[in-house]
């Protein structure tokens, strides 16, 4: 059967409803809180054995972030948050594809049919969790921005209304332009929202269509088929991980720039 587009309910807990998706998240939280706990009350001065490949870990990806943002302190502020997405993605990815996830699971009334619903299926197959990372990760990165140059300096990257009003002692080219750029805000206001759509999808659609895409040759030939598009999904989990935490960190180290006319009357 065909994933549906929506997450499947395992159960409910009063009004609220527990997905397969909800309960992949969870297991991909609990995993990484469990690991920092190990990791945490067994440190050493000298690393050894786990705590050395999450160093190690962290070390790459740190120095990732830095080749990105091109500044180390803009890369340690914004790491945190890049880091946390992409191991989280990248675990939830590939915990949907162990061996049981969408073929075990419970059978449920549906539509007058009993269906086997899946009691796991991968987080980021769901739009609600994607278009949640993404609206928290655009958000964050207008917390940095904010931080960084100021609430009153960001907001006008939106909405310039100090420009057109420090235009009018200038004459009615000055006004003119100051109208351009106050639309051209505007429109970046438009792109946020638009950002946070581009994440959510891009995400989605890919997990979603690699689901649907295994389910298929499972159907057609269960026992080999599939194998090659295993890996390939493997490292679809990598490069859409690694796109989704690239992404925040371009959008977090553009919110901390200085607007483009005060950085030319700074100069």
């Amino acid at each position: 059967m065909i994933p549906p587009l929506a997450a499947e309910p395992i159960f409910f807990l009063g009004n609220f409803a527990v997905t397969n998706t909800m309960i992949n998240a969870w297991v991909a939280v609990l995993f990484f809180v469990v690991l920092a706990l190990i990791v945490s009350r067994k440190r050493a001065v000298v690393p050894h054995g786990l705590q050395n490949i999450v160093e190690w870990l962290l070390e790459t990806g740190l120095s990732f972030a830095e080749s990105v943002t091109g500044n180390r302190e803009q890369a340690k502020r914004f790491f945190p948050l890049a880091m946390t997405i992409f191991l989280f993605v990248l675990f939830s990815n590939w915990l949907g594809l162990l061996p049981g996830t969408g073929s075990i699971g419970i059978f449920q009334l549906h539509q007058g049919d009993i269906e086997l619903i899946p009691l796991l299926r991968p987080a980021s197959s769901d739009l609600n969790l994607t278009l949640a990372m993404a609206s928290f990760s655009i958000l964050v990165t207008h917390i940095f921005g904010i931080f960084a140059i100021g609430i009153w300096k960001h907001a006008n990257k939106f909405i310039n209304l100090r420009g057109i009003a420090h235009a009018f002692p200038k004459g009615p080219m000055a006004v003119m332009i100051a109208c351009i750029e106050f639309l051209v805000g505007l429109i970046e206001l438009v792109g946020e929202g638009a950002k946070t759509l581009s994440l959510s999808l891009r995400l989605f659609g890919n997990v979603f269509a690699g689901e649907v895409l295994l389910t298929v040759l499972s159907g057609i030939l269960a026992f080999g088929l599939p194998i090659p598009f295993y890996f390939l999904e493997l490292l679809v989990g990598i490069i859409q991980a690694t796109v989704f935490a690239v992404l925040v960190l371009a959008f977090a180290s553009v919110a901390t720039m200085e607007p483009h006319g005060d950085a030319e009357t700074a100069h």
